[in-house]
């Protein structure tokens, strides 16, 4: 298992620098120069000296030297990772550089520590809920499977996993919020307020309670089927048949016995709903008004923001990855036939 993880790292490492290549050269590409834009204030400085145009040209060389665009691509990249000096000086990601945004004019990893925060809270609380409810609901319809029940979940499943997230949350924000008024309709604490301890917890739940409860319902039609298909196939295995055969009660050749061989399949699903809670709900983020880093994603796009960008690229593919690695082993240690040390 050691050697297998230790390989799996060194394919990882290699897959990150592929990538990471890739995705710099891409916005690189991309015909827009930051110095350009850093240096147009110094046109207004200048204006009415004689040499106005002179010395903004000297200032944009400057610039353009200090952030490396007057460099090539690879050069670029290399002070970028912080294996190669930009301006003689070597101060990329190796070094702790992860970027620097000019739209909130503070390094990148100062912008995306609130966010990524209320992401993950947000996000975790709508997994540990989607989970709880479509694991035991769809054991439920595979045990059930041809009954009304089953018929019914199954024609409520279609619904909503045939309805889009945004539609969603526009027909809970009219029901809900301004229908029942239960909840608010934005936001993530009460303005102007200033509570601390418990009761700040219990403010925050109240604002987040829509938006999760939009991304629960969101996510039940897709996982109920996903759990329901496996546990389906698992209960028609002849070793399910022979364990009913020795006389087992029911409720352990389901949990003990089909749910263990349905749980390949459940793995993949879980474990890559989990990760991807850290990718950022960019939808309901920006229906709901929540400072969660995909709104930080697609305003940083917006304003040409790239260094903001590149790293939360880097950290979705090193994500990805990650979860990659976590399904295989999960799968060795749910399923022995799974040899992950070969």
């Amino acid at each position: 298992m050691g050697r297998y993880v230790l390989k799996r790292f060194g394919y990882m490492l290699l897959v990150m620098i592929i990538l990471s290549l890739l995705m710099f050269l891409v916005y690189t590409m991309i015909p827009y120069d930051r110095a350009v834009t850093e240096a147009e204030p110094f046109k207004t400085a200048y204006k009415g000296n004689p040499n106005a145009q002179q010395l903004y040209e000297q200032k944009l060389a400057e610039l353009r030297r200090q952030l490396g665009t007057d460099q090539n691509m690879l050069v670029r990249y290399m002070g970028w990772i912080g294996i190669g000096p930009i301006d003689g000086k070597y101060n990329g990601i190796f070094q702790g550089n992860f970027g620097y945004s000019y739209t909130y004019d503070r390094p990148v990893i100062d912008v995306l520590k609130t966010p990524m925060v209320n992401t993950v809270f947000i996000n975790i609380f709508a997994t540990i809920l989607g989970l709880g409810i479509t694991i035991p609901l769809g054991i439920f319809c595979a045990v059930k499977r041809g009954s009304k029940r089953d018929t019914a979940i199954q024609i409520g499943t279609i619904v909503g996993y045939s309805i889009p997230s945004f539609i969603t949350a526009i027909i809970f924000i009219w029901l809900f919020a301004i229908l029942l008024k239960w909840f608010p309709v934005s936001g993530m604490k009460t303005p102007g307020s200033n509570y601390t301890g418990w009761a700040e917890f219990k403010d925050r739940m109240y604002y987040m309670a829509l938006p999760l409860i939009v991304m629960t319902f969101s996510s039940l039609g897709g996982m109920t089927r996903y759990v329901r298909a496996s546990m389906t196939e698992a209960l028609s295995l002849d070793c399910i048949r022979t364990a009913r055969a020795k006389g087992l009660r029911e409720k352990v050749v389901i949990y003990s016995h089909a749910f263990r061989n349905a749980l390949i399949p459940i793995i993949t699903l879980v474990v890559g709903w989990f990760m991807g809670i850290f990718g950022g709900s960019v939808v309901i983020e920006n229906i709901f008004g929540i400072n969660g880093v995909g709104r930080v994603y697609i305003e940083s796009l917006n304003a040409k923001d790239f260094e903001v960008v590149l790293l939360l690229q880097m950290f979705y593919v090193a994500m990805g990855l990650i979860g990659n690695l976590i399904i295989d082993i999960a799968y060795g240690l749910a399923d022995p036939r799974v040899r992950v040390n070969k």
